[in-house]
Protein backbone atom coordinates (compact mmCIF):
# COMPACT_ATOMS: atom_id res chain seq x y z
CA UNK A 1 0.00 0.00 0.00
CA UNK A 2 1.36 3.20 -1.35
CA UNK A 3 2.63 5.69 1.59
CA UNK A 4 -0.18 8.59 0.87
CA UNK A 5 -2.62 5.55 1.37
CA UNK A 6 -1.44 5.10 4.42
CA UNK A 7 -1.28 8.30 6.25
CA UNK A 8 -4.83 9.21 4.73
CA UNK A 9 -6.08 6.04 6.49
CA UNK A 10 -4.85 7.11 9.25
CA UNK A 11 -5.61 10.60 9.67
CA UNK A 12 -9.54 9.12 8.93
CA UNK A 13 -8.97 6.87 11.78
CA UNK A 14 -7.44 10.06 13.90
CA UNK A 15 -10.26 12.32 13.35
CA UNK A 16 -13.28 9.78 14.01
CA UNK A 17 -10.88 8.90 17.34
CA UNK A 18 -11.08 12.87 18.34
CA UNK A 19 -14.90 12.99 17.66
CA UNK A 20 -15.45 9.89 19.55
CA UNK A 21 -13.06 11.35 22.27
CA UNK A 22 -15.14 14.50 22.34
CA UNK A 23 -18.32 12.83 23.41
CA UNK A 24 -17.44 10.34 25.73
CA UNK A 25 -14.93 12.65 27.73
CA UNK A 26 -16.37 16.17 27.89
CA UNK A 27 -20.66 14.49 27.04
CA UNK A 28 -20.62 17.53 24.81
CA UNK A 29 -23.99 17.04 23.02
CA UNK A 30 -25.60 19.77 20.81
CA UNK A 31 -29.58 19.81 20.42
CA UNK A 32 -30.01 23.00 18.18
CA UNK A 33 -28.52 26.06 17.52
CA UNK A 34 -29.02 27.34 21.29
CA UNK A 35 -28.38 23.90 22.49
CA UNK A 36 -26.19 24.09 26.27
CA UNK A 37 -22.98 22.08 26.03
CA UNK A 38 -23.63 19.28 29.22
CA UNK A 39 -20.42 17.84 30.75
CA UNK A 40 -20.19 14.26 31.67
CA UNK A 41 -20.72 13.94 35.25
CA UNK A 42 -24.01 16.18 34.68
CA UNK A 43 -25.15 13.86 31.78
CA UNK A 44 -24.89 10.92 34.08
CA UNK A 45 -26.48 12.40 36.84
CA UNK A 46 -29.51 12.95 34.59
CA UNK A 47 -29.74 10.71 31.69
CA UNK A 48 -28.04 7.44 33.00
CA UNK A 49 -30.00 4.43 33.08
CA UNK A 50 -29.71 3.59 36.67
CA UNK A 51 -32.20 0.31 36.37
CA UNK A 52 -30.74 -2.14 34.16
CA UNK A 53 -32.68 -5.24 34.18
CA UNK A 54 -32.73 -8.46 31.58
CA UNK A 55 -36.39 -7.29 30.07
CA UNK A 56 -36.08 -3.43 29.01
CA UNK A 57 -38.87 -4.38 25.84
CA UNK A 58 -40.75 -1.63 24.54
CA UNK A 59 -39.09 1.06 26.80
CA UNK A 60 -38.22 4.56 26.26
CA UNK A 61 -34.71 4.89 26.70
CA UNK A 62 -34.60 8.37 24.73
CA UNK A 63 -31.47 9.80 25.54
CA UNK A 64 -30.20 8.14 27.87
CA UNK A 65 -26.61 6.96 28.46
CA UNK A 66 -25.13 3.47 28.77
CA UNK A 67 -21.31 4.44 29.36
CA UNK A 68 -19.25 0.71 30.09
CA UNK A 69 -22.86 -0.74 30.63
CA UNK A 70 -23.20 -4.90 30.38
CA UNK A 71 -26.54 -5.03 28.55
CA UNK A 72 -25.38 -8.83 27.32
CA UNK A 73 -28.37 -10.95 26.65
CA UNK A 74 -30.76 -7.94 27.37
CA UNK A 75 -34.30 -7.58 25.92
CA UNK A 76 -33.90 -4.03 24.24
CA UNK A 77 -36.72 -5.39 21.65
CA UNK A 78 -38.78 -1.66 20.10
CA UNK A 79 -37.19 -0.10 22.93
CA UNK A 80 -37.17 3.99 22.04
CA UNK A 81 -33.02 4.46 21.95
CA UNK A 82 -32.99 7.47 19.72
CA UNK A 83 -30.27 9.92 20.77
CA UNK A 84 -29.06 7.42 23.11
CA UNK A 85 -24.92 7.46 24.29
CA UNK A 86 -23.81 3.88 24.67
CA UNK A 87 -20.07 3.82 24.63
CA UNK A 88 -17.71 0.98 25.48
CA UNK A 89 -21.01 -0.76 26.21
CA UNK A 90 -21.21 -4.83 26.34
CA UNK A 91 -24.14 -6.01 23.91
CA UNK A 92 -23.80 -9.46 22.81
CA UNK A 93 -26.37 -11.25 22.40
CA UNK A 94 -28.50 -8.45 23.16
CA UNK A 95 -31.93 -8.75 21.44
CA UNK A 96 -32.71 -5.32 20.05
CA UNK A 97 -35.26 -6.56 17.48
CA UNK A 98 -37.26 -3.68 16.00
CA UNK A 99 -35.95 -1.08 18.35
CA UNK A 100 -35.29 2.63 17.16
CA UNK A 101 -31.58 3.74 17.63
CA UNK A 102 -31.82 6.99 15.54
CA UNK A 103 -29.24 9.13 16.35
CA UNK A 104 -27.47 7.00 18.67
CA UNK A 105 -23.69 7.18 19.50
CA UNK A 106 -22.42 4.18 20.41
CA UNK A 107 -18.54 3.98 20.31
CA UNK A 108 -16.31 0.71 20.81
CA UNK A 109 -19.51 -1.26 21.81
CA UNK A 110 -19.45 -4.98 20.74
CA UNK A 111 -23.01 -5.74 19.38
CA UNK A 112 -22.08 -9.45 18.62
CA UNK A 113 -24.41 -12.05 18.34
CA UNK A 114 -26.83 -9.37 18.98
CA UNK A 115 -30.38 -9.51 17.36
CA UNK A 116 -30.58 -6.46 14.97
CA UNK A 117 -33.42 -7.35 12.86
CA UNK A 118 -35.57 -4.86 11.40
CA UNK A 119 -33.83 -2.05 14.04
CA UNK A 120 -33.32 1.52 13.37
CA UNK A 121 -29.58 2.84 13.33
CA UNK A 122 -30.51 5.68 10.95
CA UNK A 123 -27.46 8.69 11.04
CA UNK A 124 -25.94 6.52 14.39
CA UNK A 125 -22.51 6.95 14.71
CA UNK A 126 -20.78 3.42 15.43
CA UNK A 127 -17.16 4.35 15.32
CA UNK A 128 -15.25 1.35 16.82
CA UNK A 129 -18.17 -0.52 17.69
CA UNK A 130 -18.11 -4.38 16.30
CA UNK A 131 -20.92 -6.52 14.71
CA UNK A 132 -19.81 -9.64 14.51
CA UNK A 133 -22.19 -12.58 13.67
CA UNK A 134 -25.22 -9.94 14.51
CA UNK A 135 -28.11 -10.85 12.95
CA UNK A 136 -29.15 -7.84 10.38
CA UNK A 137 -32.33 -8.48 8.35
CA UNK A 138 -34.16 -6.01 7.83
CA UNK A 139 -31.81 -3.22 9.41
CA UNK A 140 -31.90 0.11 8.43
CA UNK A 141 -28.34 1.79 8.47
CA UNK A 142 -29.02 5.26 6.69
CA UNK A 143 -26.15 7.68 6.68
CA UNK A 144 -25.09 5.56 9.66
CA UNK A 145 -20.85 5.77 10.15
CA UNK A 146 -19.32 2.42 10.74
CA UNK A 147 -16.18 1.48 10.55
CA UNK A 148 -14.64 -0.03 7.21
CA UNK A 149 -13.83 -3.50 8.28
CA UNK A 150 -17.33 -3.63 9.83
CA UNK A 151 -19.04 -2.25 6.84
CA UNK A 152 -17.68 -5.09 4.29
CA UNK A 153 -18.69 -7.88 7.37
CA UNK A 154 -21.81 -6.34 7.74
CA UNK A 155 -22.62 -6.15 3.68
CA UNK A 156 -21.30 -9.36 3.51
CA UNK A 157 -24.42 -10.71 5.33
CA UNK A 158 -26.97 -7.83 4.65
CA UNK A 159 -30.57 -8.99 3.58
CA UNK A 160 -34.32 -8.18 3.96
CA UNK A 161 -36.16 -4.79 4.15
CA UNK A 162 -37.32 -2.17 7.01
CA UNK A 163 -40.41 -2.97 7.44
CA UNK A 164 -40.90 0.88 9.04
CA UNK A 165 -38.56 2.41 6.47
CA UNK A 166 -38.70 0.50 3.45
CA UNK A 167 -35.53 0.83 2.90
CA UNK A 168 -32.98 -2.53 2.14
CA UNK A 169 -30.49 -3.33 4.40
CA UNK A 170 -27.64 -3.61 1.53
CA UNK A 171 -29.10 -0.11 0.30
CA UNK A 172 -28.71 1.60 3.62
CA UNK A 173 -25.37 0.01 4.02
CA UNK A 174 -24.30 1.50 0.54
CA UNK A 175 -23.16 -2.03 -0.26
CA UNK A 176 -21.90 -2.81 -4.06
Amino acid sequence: MPVSALLCNLRRHLTTALLAALVVFTGVLIDGPSAEAITAPELRGQRAVQDITSDMHGRDLKEKEFLKADLREVDLGEADLRGAVINTSQLQGADLRGADLEDVVAFSSRFDGADLRNANFTNAMLMQSRFNDAEIEGTDFTDAVIDLSQLKALCGRASGVNSLSGVSTRESLGCR
